[in-house]
């Protein structure tokens, strides 16, 4: 079971997803491109206390955080 995990202002959201199954996976490709589509950032856990920023959508990564880039000011 692989997880997006969405961070917004009003908190954050988890969406399950099983990557073997085509329905899923497709609802998961889709929300990431949304996303990535709005000016979020998608990142992936690659080891233990490290991650790599993604452009595309990653069926195999058990975990993607996308986050809303900061406006500063």
């Amino acid at each position: 079971m692989a997880i997006q995990i969405v961070l917004d202002r009003s908190g954050d959201s988890h969406h399950r997803f099983d990557p073997n199954d085509a329905q899923e996976l497709a609802k998961a490709e889709q929300r990431f491109y949304e996303l990535i589509g709005a000016g979020f950032t998608a990142a992936v856990r690659t080891g233990p206390g490290q991650v790599s920023q993604i452009r595309s959508f990653d069926p195999n990564a058990e975990e993607t955080v996308l986050f809303p880039r900061l406006v500063g000011g």
